[in-house]
């Protein structure tokens, strides 16, 4: 299949396996599930009675003292006293198989595709660190939220998006399916297009 170059209106010939994959929406949930899962800490963590500081004298008498019968002053019913269920760090991560993950990809690109949310252009640059500069080089494409993609780290690109707040830029390496469900229009370069291609080959 063909796409459209927008800046210059070439074609540009890619391959039907990457860009014109039928939709999995099943496939693209649980990627996309599966990243957000990757991305969670679980790092809280609580003590148990048995790790709170104190606690080893039984602080009264069983009987006669009229009051309920306690054993320890860190018993998870006092004010001060351990977790009855104590949280422990946990891994959040979800097994993905490598095969999967690029299934899923290719079904997110070619329904960019099919959807005309995939813009692509055969160069983005911009000679300063400037947002202004940045603005100007997107407004003919009149989007909003803007996920740019690009095959190698680009500062001056990086710096100049830093301060809009619905635009982003990536390296085809580092595309992942949140950042493509996330954004109105996905605009590459000709070169990310590539490397997508043969990266997810």
């Amino acid at each position: 299949m063909n796409l459209i170059i927008a800046n210059d209106g070439a074609e540009l010939s890619v391959s039907d396996a990457t860009f014109a994959a039928p939709y999995n929406e099943t496939l693209i949930h649980q990627l996309v599930t599966a990243y957000q899962a990757g991305g969670r800490a679980g790092t809280k963590r609580q003590k148990s009675r048995a790790e709170v500081r104190g606690g080893g004298k039984k602080p009264w008498a069983q009987k006669g003292t009229g009051s309920a019968r306690a054993g320890s002053i860190r018993s998870p019913i006092w004010v001060g006293g351990g977790r009855a269920f104590a949280a422990r760090p946990r891994d959040f991560t979800q097994k993905l198989n490598r095969k999967m993950y690029r299934a899923g990809l290719r079904s997110l690109l070619a329904q960019l595709v099919r959807t005309d949310r995939l813009i692509v252009t055969s160069e983005l640059s911009v000679a300063e660190p400037k947002t202004k500069l940045l603005v100007e080089k997107l407004r003919q494409f009149a989007v909003r939220k803007l996920l740019i993609v690009v095959e190698a780290q680009d500062d001056n690109l990086s710096l100049a998006a830093r301060n809009l707040p619905f635009v982003d830029v990536l390296t085809a390496s580092a595309i992942n399916p949140v950042a493509l469900v996330a954004y109105d229009k996905v605009l590459m370069t000709v070169g990310a297009v590539k490397l997508l291609e043969e990266r997810l080959q």
